[in-house]
Protein backbone atom coordinates (compact mmCIF):
# COMPACT_ATOMS: atom_id res chain seq x y z
CA UNK A 1 0.00 0.00 0.00
CA UNK A 2 0.93 3.25 -0.76
CA UNK A 3 2.70 5.81 2.08
CA UNK A 4 0.20 8.15 4.18
CA UNK A 5 1.92 11.05 5.49
CA UNK A 6 0.23 13.13 7.88
CA UNK A 7 0.63 16.59 9.62
CA UNK A 8 -0.68 18.76 11.70
CA UNK A 9 0.20 22.44 11.85
CA UNK A 10 2.67 23.41 14.75
CA UNK A 11 1.40 25.92 16.72
CA UNK A 12 3.12 28.91 18.61
CA UNK A 13 4.00 28.40 21.78
CA UNK A 14 3.63 31.89 23.23
CA UNK A 15 0.99 30.59 25.78
CA UNK A 16 -0.16 27.03 26.76
CA UNK A 17 -1.96 24.76 24.80
CA UNK A 18 -5.61 24.63 24.83
CA UNK A 19 -8.42 22.21 23.67
CA UNK A 20 -8.57 23.59 20.21
CA UNK A 21 -5.19 22.12 20.02
CA UNK A 22 -6.30 19.11 21.03
CA UNK A 23 -8.85 18.61 18.00
CA UNK A 24 -6.75 18.85 15.92
CA UNK A 25 -3.42 16.09 17.58
CA UNK A 26 -6.51 14.24 18.04
CA UNK A 27 -8.05 14.46 14.37
CA UNK A 28 -4.68 13.97 12.82
CA UNK A 29 -4.18 10.96 15.53
CA UNK A 30 -7.50 9.51 13.84
CA UNK A 31 -6.27 9.62 10.92
CA UNK A 32 -3.26 8.26 11.23
CA UNK A 33 -4.45 5.15 13.67
CA UNK A 34 -6.99 4.20 11.28
CA UNK A 35 -4.98 3.84 8.16
CA UNK A 36 -2.35 1.92 10.47
CA UNK A 37 -5.52 -0.10 11.31
CA UNK A 38 -5.94 -1.00 7.58
CA UNK A 39 -2.17 -2.29 6.90
CA UNK A 40 -0.85 1.42 5.51
CA UNK A 41 2.87 2.88 6.14
CA UNK A 42 2.04 5.59 7.87
CA UNK A 43 4.04 8.48 9.33
CA UNK A 44 2.71 11.11 11.87
CA UNK A 45 4.27 14.35 12.04
CA UNK A 46 3.59 17.06 14.64
CA UNK A 47 5.63 19.68 16.27
CA UNK A 48 5.99 23.61 17.44
CA UNK A 49 6.91 26.80 15.80
CA UNK A 50 9.08 28.76 17.76
CA UNK A 51 10.30 31.63 15.62
CA UNK A 52 7.28 33.37 16.00
CA UNK A 53 8.08 37.29 17.19
CA UNK A 54 5.44 36.92 19.15
CA UNK A 55 7.22 33.91 21.47
CA UNK A 56 10.28 36.89 21.57
CA UNK A 57 7.87 39.34 22.84
CA UNK A 58 5.92 37.04 25.60
CA UNK A 59 9.86 36.03 26.25
CA UNK A 60 10.24 39.56 26.74
CA UNK A 61 7.24 40.58 29.30
CA UNK A 62 8.37 37.34 31.12
CA UNK A 63 11.94 38.65 31.64
CA UNK A 64 13.46 35.47 30.73
CA UNK A 65 16.10 34.51 27.42
CA UNK A 66 13.62 33.53 24.55
CA UNK A 67 15.48 29.70 24.00
CA UNK A 68 14.33 29.39 27.72
CA UNK A 69 10.89 30.74 26.97
CA UNK A 70 9.87 28.96 23.89
CA UNK A 71 11.74 25.38 25.40
CA UNK A 72 9.45 25.73 28.25
CA UNK A 73 6.13 26.16 26.40
CA UNK A 74 6.98 23.81 23.97
CA UNK A 75 7.48 20.97 26.80
CA UNK A 76 4.09 21.46 27.42
CA UNK A 77 2.92 20.93 23.40
CA UNK A 78 5.00 17.78 23.13
CA UNK A 79 3.43 16.12 26.58
CA UNK A 80 0.50 16.47 24.59
CA UNK A 81 1.23 13.19 23.36
CA UNK A 82 0.77 11.57 26.02
CA UNK A 83 -2.18 13.31 27.31
CA UNK A 84 -4.42 12.66 24.46
CA UNK A 85 -2.50 9.10 23.71
CA UNK A 86 -1.32 10.32 20.51
CA UNK A 87 0.84 8.21 17.97
CA UNK A 88 3.21 10.54 16.98
CA UNK A 89 6.04 9.26 14.84
CA UNK A 90 8.37 12.44 15.13
CA UNK A 91 7.56 15.72 16.21
CA UNK A 92 9.75 18.90 15.58
CA UNK A 93 10.68 22.16 17.18
CA UNK A 94 12.24 24.94 14.37
CA UNK A 95 13.97 26.52 17.36
CA UNK A 96 16.58 23.46 18.26
CA UNK A 97 15.63 20.12 15.86
CA UNK A 98 19.52 20.20 13.93
CA UNK A 99 17.25 19.64 11.05
CA UNK A 100 15.34 22.74 10.44
CA UNK A 101 17.51 25.03 9.57
CA UNK A 102 19.35 23.03 6.73
CA UNK A 103 16.32 22.52 5.29
CA UNK A 104 15.05 26.09 5.21
CA UNK A 105 18.64 27.83 3.98
CA UNK A 106 17.75 24.87 1.00
CA UNK A 107 14.77 25.68 0.53
CA UNK A 108 15.80 29.26 0.55
CA UNK A 109 18.18 28.87 -2.26
CA UNK A 110 16.09 26.80 -4.45
CA UNK A 111 13.16 29.64 -4.58
CA UNK A 112 15.60 32.34 -4.95
CA UNK A 113 17.04 30.38 -8.32
CA UNK A 114 14.48 30.52 -9.16
CA UNK A 115 14.53 34.21 -9.69
CA UNK A 116 11.07 34.56 -6.69
CA UNK A 117 12.55 36.92 -4.12
CA UNK A 118 12.93 40.72 -4.37
CA UNK A 119 13.40 43.74 -1.78
CA UNK A 120 11.75 46.85 -1.36
CA UNK A 121 10.11 48.71 1.51
CA UNK A 122 6.83 48.30 2.95
CA UNK A 123 4.41 49.97 4.96
CA UNK A 124 1.45 47.92 5.73
CA UNK A 125 -1.09 46.85 8.98
CA UNK A 126 0.64 43.98 10.98
CA UNK A 127 -1.66 41.80 12.99
CA UNK A 128 1.03 40.06 15.51
CA UNK A 129 -1.61 37.16 16.33
CA UNK A 130 -1.78 36.03 12.76
CA UNK A 131 2.07 37.46 12.13
CA UNK A 132 1.30 38.37 8.59
CA UNK A 133 0.29 42.08 7.01
CA UNK A 134 -3.36 42.64 5.94
CA UNK A 135 -4.38 45.09 3.41
CA UNK A 136 -7.49 47.30 4.74
CA UNK A 137 -10.01 45.74 2.66
CA UNK A 138 -9.41 42.41 4.23
CA UNK A 139 -10.13 44.02 8.17
CA UNK A 140 -13.69 44.39 9.44
CA UNK A 141 -13.70 47.87 10.71
CA UNK A 142 -10.25 47.76 10.49
CA UNK A 143 -10.11 44.78 13.14
CA UNK A 144 -8.29 41.85 12.55
CA UNK A 145 -11.38 39.03 11.92
CA UNK A 146 -9.28 36.32 13.29
CA UNK A 147 -7.82 37.81 16.71
CA UNK A 148 -10.28 40.82 17.24
CA UNK A 149 -7.62 43.04 17.42
CA UNK A 150 -6.30 46.21 15.42
CA UNK A 151 -3.77 46.06 13.31
CA UNK A 152 -0.58 48.01 13.82
CA UNK A 153 1.25 50.06 10.90
CA UNK A 154 4.56 48.88 9.94
CA UNK A 155 6.81 50.16 7.61
CA UNK A 156 9.84 47.86 6.71
CA UNK A 157 12.75 46.95 4.00
CA UNK A 158 12.06 43.37 3.44
CA UNK A 159 12.24 40.54 1.14
CA UNK A 160 8.94 39.36 -0.89
CA UNK A 161 8.05 36.05 -2.57
CA UNK A 162 6.71 36.42 -6.14
CA UNK A 163 3.78 34.68 -5.40
CA UNK A 164 1.55 36.15 -8.03
CA UNK A 165 3.77 34.59 -10.42
CA UNK A 166 2.18 30.98 -9.49
CA UNK A 167 -1.09 31.90 -8.96
CA UNK A 168 -2.49 29.88 -11.94
CA UNK A 169 -0.70 26.96 -11.29
CA UNK A 170 -2.02 26.31 -7.48
CA UNK A 171 -5.43 27.09 -9.20
CA UNK A 172 -5.00 24.65 -11.69
CA UNK A 173 -3.70 22.32 -8.95
CA UNK A 174 -6.59 22.58 -7.13
CA UNK A 175 -9.21 22.34 -9.81
CA UNK A 176 -7.30 19.60 -11.51
CA UNK A 177 -7.56 17.28 -8.43
CA UNK A 178 -3.93 17.20 -7.45
CA UNK A 179 -4.58 19.20 -4.44
CA UNK A 180 -7.83 18.21 -2.83
CA UNK A 181 -9.03 20.66 -0.04
CA UNK A 182 -12.09 19.06 2.59
CA UNK A 183 -14.54 20.08 3.10
CA UNK A 184 -15.56 21.67 -0.45
CA UNK A 185 -16.54 24.85 0.94
CA UNK A 186 -13.18 25.27 1.87
CA UNK A 187 -12.13 24.87 -1.25
CA UNK A 188 -14.28 27.36 -2.63
CA UNK A 189 -13.28 29.87 -0.31
CA UNK A 190 -9.32 28.98 -1.81
CA UNK A 191 -10.64 29.45 -5.45
CA UNK A 192 -12.36 32.78 -4.86
CA UNK A 193 -9.46 34.08 -3.48
CA UNK A 194 -7.12 33.45 -6.58
CA UNK A 195 -10.15 34.66 -9.01
CA UNK A 196 -9.47 38.01 -6.83
CA UNK A 197 -5.68 37.72 -7.94
CA UNK A 198 -2.65 37.41 -5.71
CA UNK A 199 -0.39 39.78 -4.42
CA UNK A 200 3.58 39.36 -3.33
CA UNK A 201 3.77 38.66 0.13
CA UNK A 202 6.96 39.64 2.64
CA UNK A 203 8.90 36.54 3.44
CA UNK A 204 11.55 38.19 5.59
CA UNK A 205 11.83 41.02 8.75
CA UNK A 206 14.25 42.47 9.96
CA UNK A 207 16.51 40.93 12.84
CA UNK A 208 16.76 44.26 15.15
CA UNK A 209 12.28 43.93 15.38
CA UNK A 210 12.99 40.40 16.88
CA UNK A 211 15.98 40.82 18.97
CA UNK A 212 17.71 38.45 16.23
CA UNK A 213 15.32 35.69 17.13
CA UNK A 214 14.69 33.17 13.80
CA UNK A 215 16.71 32.06 10.89
CA UNK A 216 18.95 34.39 9.45
CA UNK A 217 17.78 35.08 5.80
CA UNK A 218 20.96 33.34 3.40
CA UNK A 219 23.25 35.79 2.21
CA UNK A 220 21.29 39.02 4.63
CA UNK A 221 21.95 38.37 8.12
CA UNK A 222 20.11 41.73 8.86
CA UNK A 223 17.13 39.72 7.78
CA UNK A 224 15.30 36.71 9.74
CA UNK A 225 12.96 34.67 7.90
CA UNK A 226 9.06 34.94 7.86
CA UNK A 227 7.46 32.79 10.70
CA UNK A 228 5.56 31.65 8.14
CA UNK A 229 7.85 31.14 5.61
CA UNK A 230 10.11 29.08 8.38
CA UNK A 231 7.52 27.33 9.80
CA UNK A 232 5.79 26.21 6.69
CA UNK A 233 8.96 24.33 5.82
CA UNK A 234 8.60 21.69 8.61
CA UNK A 235 6.63 18.89 6.81
CA UNK A 236 9.54 18.91 4.63
CA UNK A 237 12.77 19.97 7.02
CA UNK A 238 11.59 16.95 9.32
CA UNK A 239 12.14 14.87 6.05
CA UNK A 240 15.48 15.94 5.28
CA UNK A 241 14.90 17.53 2.27
CA UNK A 242 18.22 19.49 2.01
CA UNK A 243 19.39 15.95 1.67
CA UNK A 244 17.16 13.32 -0.08
CA UNK A 245 16.98 10.09 1.75
CA UNK A 246 14.86 7.24 2.32
CA UNK A 247 12.32 9.65 4.59
CA UNK A 248 12.14 12.04 2.12
CA UNK A 249 11.59 9.70 -1.07
CA UNK A 250 8.93 7.59 0.88
CA UNK A 251 6.79 10.10 2.31
CA UNK A 252 7.09 13.22 0.11
CA UNK A 253 8.66 12.36 -3.43
CA UNK A 254 6.76 9.29 -3.97
CA UNK A 255 3.45 8.33 -4.48
CA UNK A 256 1.61 8.25 -1.55
CA UNK A 257 -0.96 10.72 0.22
CA UNK A 258 0.64 13.55 1.87
CA UNK A 259 -1.94 15.53 4.24
CA UNK A 260 -1.93 18.59 6.12
CA UNK A 261 -4.98 18.56 8.97
CA UNK A 262 -5.48 22.88 9.65
CA UNK A 263 -7.27 25.17 11.17
CA UNK A 264 -9.69 27.84 9.19
CA UNK A 265 -7.53 30.03 10.29
CA UNK A 266 -4.48 29.15 8.08
CA UNK A 267 -6.08 27.97 5.28
CA UNK A 268 -4.16 30.87 3.30
CA UNK A 269 -1.31 29.90 4.42
CA UNK A 270 -1.22 26.24 3.68
CA UNK A 271 -3.28 26.21 0.36
CA UNK A 272 -1.92 29.19 -0.91
CA UNK A 273 1.26 30.56 0.61
CA UNK A 274 2.58 26.91 0.86
CA UNK A 275 1.90 25.35 -2.66
CA UNK A 276 3.56 28.70 -4.20
CA UNK A 277 6.37 27.87 -2.23
CA UNK A 278 6.42 24.72 -3.31
CA UNK A 279 6.06 25.13 -6.98
CA UNK A 280 8.75 27.60 -6.94
CA UNK A 281 11.46 25.41 -5.15
CA UNK A 282 10.55 22.25 -7.42
CA UNK A 283 8.75 20.26 -4.92
CA UNK A 284 6.17 17.53 -5.04
CA UNK A 285 2.57 19.30 -3.43
CA UNK A 286 0.73 17.99 -0.84
CA UNK A 287 -2.38 15.51 -2.13
CA UNK A 288 -4.67 16.75 0.70
CA UNK A 289 -5.81 19.43 2.65
CA UNK A 290 -8.28 18.78 5.57
CA UNK A 291 -9.27 22.05 7.19
CA UNK A 292 -11.56 21.96 10.15
CA UNK A 293 -13.40 25.19 12.43
CA UNK A 294 -13.05 26.09 15.45
CA UNK A 295 -13.85 25.12 19.35
CA UNK A 296 -16.19 28.05 21.28
CA UNK A 297 -16.34 28.61 24.74
CA UNK A 298 -19.27 30.91 25.59
CA UNK A 299 -19.64 31.59 22.17
CA UNK A 300 -15.90 32.87 21.81
CA UNK A 301 -13.35 31.38 19.74
CA UNK A 302 -10.98 29.77 21.98
CA UNK A 303 -7.45 32.10 21.94
CA UNK A 304 -4.39 31.88 24.13
CA UNK A 305 -3.87 35.67 23.43
CA UNK A 306 -7.47 36.15 24.99
CA UNK A 307 -7.24 33.78 27.52
CA UNK A 308 -10.63 32.36 26.49
CA UNK A 309 -9.21 28.48 26.54
CA UNK A 310 -10.31 25.12 28.24
CA UNK A 311 -7.07 23.33 29.47
CA UNK A 312 -7.13 19.92 27.68
CA UNK A 313 -4.71 18.52 30.61
CA UNK A 314 -7.14 19.21 33.34
CA UNK A 315 -10.01 17.70 31.15
CA UNK A 316 -8.30 14.69 30.63
CA UNK A 317 -7.12 14.65 34.23
CA UNK A 318 -10.86 14.72 35.45
CA UNK A 319 -12.82 12.65 32.52
CA UNK A 320 -9.68 10.66 30.78
CA UNK A 321 -8.35 10.45 27.46
CA UNK A 322 -11.20 8.28 26.31
CA UNK A 323 -14.22 11.08 27.25
CA UNK A 324 -12.21 14.26 25.86
CA UNK A 325 -11.09 12.19 22.33
CA UNK A 326 -14.74 10.82 22.02
CA UNK A 327 -16.02 14.27 22.06
CA UNK A 328 -13.86 15.72 19.64
CA UNK A 329 -14.88 13.33 16.92
CA UNK A 330 -18.47 12.55 17.77
CA UNK A 331 -19.47 15.82 18.29
CA UNK A 332 -17.13 18.49 16.12
CA UNK A 333 -19.09 18.79 12.76
CA UNK A 334 -17.38 18.16 9.43
CA UNK A 335 -18.19 22.74 8.88
CA UNK A 336 -19.10 25.12 11.61
CA UNK A 337 -17.79 26.10 14.92
CA UNK A 338 -18.72 23.60 17.96
CA UNK A 339 -19.64 25.47 21.38
CA UNK A 340 -17.94 23.11 24.62
CA UNK A 341 -19.31 22.25 27.87
CA UNK A 342 -18.15 19.96 30.13
CA UNK A 343 -22.08 18.74 30.42
CA UNK A 344 -21.63 18.02 26.53
CA UNK A 345 -18.69 15.83 27.27
CA UNK A 346 -19.81 13.86 30.01
CA UNK A 347 -23.26 13.51 28.06
CA UNK A 348 -21.46 11.58 24.65
CA UNK A 349 -19.24 10.17 26.72
CA UNK A 350 -21.94 8.48 29.13
CA UNK A 351 -24.52 7.61 26.45
CA UNK A 352 -22.84 6.06 23.70
CA UNK A 353 -19.62 4.29 25.31
CA UNK A 354 -20.78 3.73 28.86
CA UNK A 355 -24.31 3.03 28.31
CA UNK A 356 -24.38 2.39 24.61
CA UNK A 357 -21.44 0.15 24.04
CA UNK A 358 -20.11 -0.36 27.16
CA UNK A 359 -23.45 -1.63 28.33
CA UNK A 360 -23.97 -4.13 25.44
CA UNK A 361 -20.56 -5.90 25.87
CA UNK A 362 -20.90 -6.26 29.37
CA UNK A 363 -24.32 -7.86 29.85
CA UNK A 364 -23.66 -9.94 26.50
CA UNK A 365 -19.99 -11.64 28.17
CA UNK A 366 -21.85 -11.85 31.39
CA UNK A 367 -24.68 -14.26 30.15
CA UNK A 368 -22.37 -16.19 28.07
CA UNK A 369 -20.28 -16.47 31.19
CA UNK A 370 -22.99 -17.36 33.24
CA UNK A 371 -24.69 -19.69 30.94
CA UNK A 372 -22.46 -20.94 28.26
CA UNK A 373 -18.78 -20.95 30.17
CA UNK A 374 -17.93 -17.93 27.82
CA UNK A 375 -18.10 -20.15 24.76
CA UNK A 376 -19.17 -18.73 21.41
CA UNK A 377 -20.70 -20.48 18.57
CA UNK A 378 -19.68 -18.34 15.58
CA UNK A 379 -21.62 -18.86 12.44
CA UNK A 380 -22.16 -16.92 9.43
CA UNK A 381 -26.24 -17.39 8.01
CA UNK A 382 -28.58 -15.67 9.90
CA UNK A 383 -30.47 -15.67 13.02
CA UNK A 384 -33.98 -15.03 13.68
CA UNK A 385 -36.73 -15.52 16.73
CA UNK A 386 -39.90 -14.52 17.35
CA UNK A 387 -39.82 -11.02 16.27
CA UNK A 388 -36.15 -10.49 16.01
CA UNK A 389 -33.41 -10.79 13.62
CA UNK A 390 -29.89 -10.29 12.84
CA UNK A 391 -30.14 -9.36 9.53
CA UNK A 392 -29.94 -5.24 9.69
CA UNK A 393 -27.52 -6.00 12.31
CA UNK A 394 -25.22 -8.34 10.08
CA UNK A 395 -25.34 -5.77 7.05
CA UNK A 396 -24.65 -2.96 9.46
CA UNK A 397 -21.56 -4.72 11.13
CA UNK A 398 -20.24 -6.07 7.54
CA UNK A 399 -20.37 -2.92 6.08
CA UNK A 400 -18.98 -0.48 9.38
CA UNK A 401 -15.54 -0.81 8.17
CA UNK A 402 -15.62 0.59 4.68
CA UNK A 403 -18.38 3.08 5.75
CA UNK A 404 -15.97 4.53 8.17
CA UNK A 405 -13.16 4.24 5.19
CA UNK A 406 -14.98 6.84 3.59
CA UNK A 407 -16.04 9.43 6.58
CA UNK A 408 -12.51 9.56 7.04
CA UNK A 409 -10.86 9.89 3.68
CA UNK A 410 -13.16 13.17 4.39
CA UNK A 411 -11.93 14.05 7.55
CA UNK A 412 -15.71 13.23 8.32
CA UNK A 413 -15.30 12.18 11.83
CA UNK A 414 -18.64 12.77 13.03
CA UNK A 415 -20.20 10.53 10.04
CA UNK A 416 -17.21 7.90 11.25
CA UNK A 417 -18.57 7.91 14.76
CA UNK A 418 -22.14 7.88 14.27
CA UNK A 419 -21.56 4.47 11.90
CA UNK A 420 -20.07 3.34 14.67
CA UNK A 421 -23.08 4.21 17.30
CA UNK A 422 -25.56 3.36 14.64
CA UNK A 423 -24.37 -0.50 15.19
CA UNK A 424 -23.95 -0.53 18.57
CA UNK A 425 -27.80 0.59 18.54
CA UNK A 426 -28.97 -2.03 16.06
CA UNK A 427 -27.04 -4.40 18.74
CA UNK A 428 -29.16 -3.03 21.49
CA UNK A 429 -32.54 -3.15 20.08
CA UNK A 430 -31.70 -6.67 18.62
CA UNK A 431 -31.09 -7.91 22.39
CA UNK A 432 -33.94 -6.45 23.82
CA UNK A 433 -36.09 -7.25 21.45
CA UNK A 434 -35.11 -11.15 21.81
CA UNK A 435 -34.42 -10.63 25.67
CA UNK A 436 -32.01 -13.33 25.86
CA UNK A 437 -31.84 -13.10 29.80
CA UNK A 438 -35.55 -14.05 30.01
CA UNK A 439 -35.58 -17.31 27.99
CA UNK A 440 -32.34 -18.12 29.77
CA UNK A 441 -33.56 -17.90 32.93
CA UNK A 442 -37.24 -19.56 32.55
CA UNK A 443 -35.58 -22.15 29.80
CA UNK A 444 -38.75 -21.56 27.80
CA UNK A 445 -36.78 -20.94 24.48
CA UNK A 446 -34.17 -22.40 22.36
CA UNK A 447 -30.32 -22.31 24.06
CA UNK A 448 -28.94 -23.07 21.12
CA UNK A 449 -30.39 -20.52 19.60
CA UNK A 450 -30.27 -17.88 22.01
CA UNK A 451 -26.23 -19.14 22.28
CA UNK A 452 -25.31 -18.25 18.79
CA UNK A 453 -27.57 -15.05 19.47
CA UNK A 454 -25.19 -14.14 22.05
CA UNK A 455 -22.29 -14.89 20.20
CA UNK A 456 -23.50 -13.11 16.94
CA UNK A 457 -23.35 -9.93 19.31
CA UNK A 458 -20.18 -10.18 21.02
CA UNK A 459 -18.30 -10.43 17.25
CA UNK A 460 -20.47 -7.44 16.84
CA UNK A 461 -18.77 -5.99 19.76
CA UNK A 462 -15.54 -7.23 18.21
CA UNK A 463 -15.77 -5.21 14.84
CA UNK A 464 -16.87 -2.30 16.72
CA UNK A 465 -13.86 -2.43 19.23
CA UNK A 466 -11.19 -2.94 16.71
CA UNK A 467 -13.27 0.37 14.53
CA UNK A 468 -13.09 2.21 17.94
CA UNK A 469 -8.86 1.49 18.44
CA UNK A 470 -8.54 5.02 16.60
CA UNK A 471 -10.96 7.10 17.87
CA UNK A 472 -11.01 5.62 21.82
CA UNK A 473 -6.75 3.78 21.94
CA UNK A 474 -7.60 3.12 25.76
CA UNK A 475 -11.25 2.23 26.08
CA UNK A 476 -11.28 -0.04 22.68
CA UNK A 477 -7.85 -2.05 23.87
CA UNK A 478 -10.27 -2.80 27.48
CA UNK A 479 -12.77 -3.80 25.55
CA UNK A 480 -10.87 -6.47 23.06
CA UNK A 481 -9.40 -7.60 25.66
CA UNK A 482 -12.75 -8.50 27.46
CA UNK A 483 -14.44 -9.90 24.04
CA UNK A 484 -11.55 -12.02 23.93
CA UNK A 485 -10.55 -14.13 20.65
CA UNK A 486 -11.38 -17.05 18.79
CA UNK A 487 -14.43 -19.03 20.28
CA UNK A 488 -14.06 -17.51 23.80
CA UNK A 489 -14.68 -14.20 25.50
CA UNK A 490 -12.95 -13.56 29.19
CA UNK A 491 -14.48 -12.39 33.09
CA UNK A 492 -16.91 -9.44 31.97
CA UNK A 493 -15.34 -6.05 33.21
CA UNK A 494 -16.89 -3.01 32.15
CA UNK A 495 -14.82 -1.28 29.77
CA UNK A 496 -16.27 2.42 30.47
CA UNK A 497 -17.26 3.86 33.64
CA UNK A 498 -20.12 6.36 34.20
CA UNK A 499 -18.84 9.69 34.30
CA UNK A 500 -20.51 12.32 36.86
Amino acid sequence: MNPYYVTTAIPYVNAAPHLGHALELVQTDVLARHRRLRGQPVRFLSGTDDHALKNALAARKAGIPVSDFVNSAADRFQALQGVLALSCDDFIRTSTDLRHRPGVDYLWQRCAEAGDFYQRSYTGLYCLGCEQFYEPDSLVAGICPEHGTEPEQVTETNWFFRLSRYRDQIRDAITSGALTINPPQKRNEVLALLDNGLRDFSVSRPAARSGGWGIPVPGDPDQVIYVWWDALTNYLTALGVDRPGPDYATWWAGDGERVHVIGKGITRFHAVYWIGLLLSAGQPLPTTIHVHDYINLGGAKLSKSTGNIVDPVDLVTTYGADALRWWLTREVPLLGDTEFTTERLIQAYNTDLANGLGNLANRTVTLLHKHYDGRLLLSGEPLSGPGWSSVDLDAACASLPSRIDAALRTADFRSATAYLTATVSLANQLLNAAEPWKVLKSHSGDAELTHRLLSRVAHVCRTVAAELGPFCPGGATRLTHQLGDGDRVTEPQPAFLRLG
